[in-house]
């Protein structure tokens, strides 16, 4: 172990050979620790002159009812403040040295461990298959030796013949793809992504692009017409396929399991005689009477699957639109599974969730940087980062267990330390990995309750990494320069506060369950660590304080009422303090992490707009499931770009276009903000009112207005499809004047 101090930071590199080194920067601990203690100061003051107020309260119950549902959005952003705390209280990073692996492992590469990829898709109208394809190339391409230790298994939970079409297509061109990567010393080795490269251009890669143009032209064609004809279907074999499983019974919904091996490792050769990767499609059994847990029951029949045909010790998950922008990523990863320090307790390496084609300031804000970076370097200082759902490198063998207690399996051939020693076509191997996919496999077992994927909520990825956590293991963030995966966005409003109201749901179905990370979580991974998965845990519990501020005070306002301390009162200052520290911490945190100031405003006011509608509606989902009324369940976010959205997207005007209670929600709210600053403007103009003694409901008003802009624009400046659909702007301001006339009634009959 070395360890090198500077005066800025403390740099301690751990590892056999020094194959990463960790780096901690004492001053910000400090500095962090003492604001919060400043802050939590000020929150505490805050609630004695909250209390003081109710407590001298002699007016009517309407006015006490305002007070008192201040004084409850102030209380939850006080919880939440304090759980976001938790991540600053001793962040690190890290670096990795993935070129000492060769140089100081030298004798052992061909022990090194094998690579078992998931890749999960299903639907291919919005998860496009070509898109699925790139992914699973980019990770076929990867430089590991001996490549044949790597096994890709592509989950099609959509069952369609489309996707397996699309990667018998993809298993073709693998065989040029990947000795081109090697040769050229590609690092982009996404076709798609190179081909959009400023790559060099040569009598080769014309020819490799002619190629990927022919793939991509008929798997486009198949999408196209809906099926795939006998015109596509090259062989008997590939016809088999086809007509074997797809009959007249099959739905997505009810079908048997089926396997099929596309390349497979130690038979099929790329055109340089070289080994290939083993490619195997997958589509679990599914059947109507049985449930089948989303995509936590696709990971663990791909668990299963992959336990039985090749059982790698390090398992990859991978979105299917997340394809590898770096083909060393899995030396990265061993660079922390080699080091024996780190070995026992060590469940997986998470890699940040990363994007491609953000605009400038990334409007909806769906880089997500806390998620994604800022919060995984503060809880990589305490047990480690939550899992993300992508990037995410596993050891097999914390599915099963704690690290001292082995949870064991049905059958010997799913323990982690399962030898495979025969080939994946062999017929033993095949019955068996259809066993394990039926549709009634885990009926009676501890699958998504003790073992493998967590079962219990539909952000099965944040359920898992907790749950694992909890059980002992940690986890290790790693974050190169170049991002190691980049993955597409979606660039409608719509489909952002959709996936973020799916997250909700999901995120209160943990919250509030046995397992909560205020009750369960504090005792096992103590309270700081628990903190950190009870902010997520109740993120949604933001609608609470968001609606109420994007209301209560401007339609105070609107009916001459104060609420808020005026100018020259001491308090006014308090407000002050507390605003501008929460803000300030958030930016320069935001900015330190290679934010700009233009991102940060977009993160900001997508906080307010997921508060009013994806966290609302979220909530109000949770409740009503919960009461036993319908609802949505599981939805995917499109992937599919429409041109003019595209366009725009980079121009950085918001996409609504459709009519949807949220919009409802949000226009509501801009129109009550707008009329009641200009309202107020105009009646400190004529001398009407005093500044005074509503300068922070104006404010708060103001506020909300400048964030409110794309929605004036949609509502009233823009004739294209992404505008506010004109049924939206007239309900809400018909809805406006109800609220507006209500609170006018009971404020004047206080």
């Amino acid at each position: 172990m070395e360890t090198t101090t500077t005066s800025a930071a403390v740099t301690t590199t751990v590892n056999t050979g020094g194959l990463h080194s960790v780096e901690v920067n004492p001053r910000h601990h400090i500095l962090n620790r003492a604001f919060a203690l400043i802050y939590l100061f000020a929150i505490l003051v805050l609630f004695y002159n909250h209390i003081l107020k109710l407590l001298n309260s002699t007016n009517s119950f309407v006015t006490f009812s305002i007070s008192f549902s201040i004084l409850i959005s102030d209380l939850i952003l006080a919880f939440m403040w304090t759980t976001i705390q938790s991540f600053r209280m001793r962040p690190l990073t890290r670096q990795q040295y993935p070129e000492k692996i060769t140089k100081n492992f030298s004798n052992e590469i061909n022990n090194f461990p094998a690579f078992d990829i998931f890749i999960c898709t299903a639907d291919p109208y919005k998860e496009p298959p070509l898109n699925v394809v790139n992914t699973a190339l980019s990770v076929m391409a990867y430089d590991y030796n001996p490549i044949e230790k790597i096994s890709i298994y592509v989950s099609d939970d959509g069952g369609s013949e489309l996707t397996l079409f699309a990667f018998m297509e993809a298993a073709k061109f693998a065989v040029y793809w990947l000795p081109f990567c090697r040769e050229n010393k590609i690092i982009q080795r996404s076709p798609d992504a190179y081909f959009n490269s400023n790559y060099t251009e040569n009598s080769e890669t014309k020819k490799i692009k002619l190629m990927y143009e022919n793939m991509k032209k008929r798997i486009e064609e198949v999408i196209e017409r809906g099926k795939v004809d006998e015109d596509y279907i090259n062989n008997e074999e590939e016809l088999q396929a086809f007509t074997k499983f797809w009959t007249p019974e099959f739905t997505r919904h009810n079908h048997p399991s089926i396997i099929q091996v596309l390349l497979e490792s130690g038979k099929d050769e790329d055109m340089t005689s070289h080994g290939m990767p083993n490619l195997i499609y997958l589509s679990r059994e599914k059947n109507k009477s049985s449930p089948h847990h989303f995509k936590a029951g696709a990971l663990n029949a791909l668990l299963r699957v992959s336990g039985i045909m090749t059982n790698a010790p390090i398992v990859l998950t991978l979105d299917c639109d997340m394809y590898s922008n770096d083909p060393s990523t899995p030396q990265r990863a061993l660079c922390y599974f080699l080091d024996p320090t780190l070995r026992p307790n060590l469940a997986y390496v998470q890699f940040p969730q990363t994007f491609h084609g953000l605009n400038e300031a990334d409007i909806y804000a769906s880089e997500i940087k806390g998620l994604f970076f800022t919060n995984p370097i503060g809880m990589d200082g305490l047990n480690g980062p939550n899992y993300v759902g992508t990037g995410c490198f596993f050891r097999r063998r914390a599915f099963f267990g704690t690290p001292s207690t082995f949870e064991q399996p049905e059958i010997p051939e799913l323990f982690p330390d399962h030898v495979v020693n025969k080939p994946i076509q062999a017929q033993e191997i095949l019955r068996r990995a259809h066993y394990v996919a039926s549709f009634n496999y885990e009926s009676g077992s501890n699958w998504g309750s003790k073992m493998g994927f967590r079962y219990g909520s539909l952000v099965e990825d944040y359920y898992t990494g907790y749950r694992v956590q909890c059980e002992g293991w940690k986890s290790v963030f790693c974050n190169p320069k170049r991002p190691a995966f980049l993955g597409d966005i979606p660039i409608s409003l719509y489909d952002v506060v959709s996936q973020n109201k799916r997250w909700s749901v999901g995120l209160l179905e943990v919250a509030f369950s046995k397992y909560s990370p205020l009750t369960f979580g504090v005792q096992s991974m103590g309270l700081v660590m628990a903190h950190c998965y009870s902010h997520y845990a109740f993120w949604p519990i933001w609608s609470i304080p968001l609606t109420l501020y994007a209301f209560i005070p401007q339609l105070t306002l609107l009916n001459g009422v104060t609420i808020f301390p005026k100018v020259s009162d001491p308090w006014f200052y308090l407000y002050v303090f507390m605003f501008l520290g929460a803000y300030g911490q958030d930016c320069l945190v935001f900015m330190s992490n290679e934010g700009t100031f233009k991102r940060w405003w977009s993160d900001q006011r997508m906080w307010m707009i997921r508060g009013l509608t994806s966290f609302l509606f979220g909530t109000i989902e949770y409740l009503t499931k919960h009461l036993g009324i319908s609802t949505q369940g599981f939805n995917l976010t499109s992937k599919v770009v429409d041109n003019d959205q595209g366009k725009r997207y980079h121009q950085g005007i918001f996409e609504f276009g459709v009519v949807s209670p949220m919009f409802v929600i949000l226009a509501t709210t801009s129109i009550i903000n707008l009329v009641a600053f200009l309202k107020s403007l105009a009646q400190i103009f004529n001398g009407d009112r005093n500044l005074d003694g509503i300068f922070i409901q104006m404010f708060i008003a103001g506020f909300v207005v400048i964030n409110c802009l794309p929605i004036y624009e949609a509502m009233v400046l823009r004739s294209d499809k992404g505008r506010m659909p004109t049924r939206v702007t007239i309900f809400s301001t018909f809805l406006a004047c109800t609220l507006y006339m209500a609170f006018a009634f009971l404020l004047g009959n206080m």
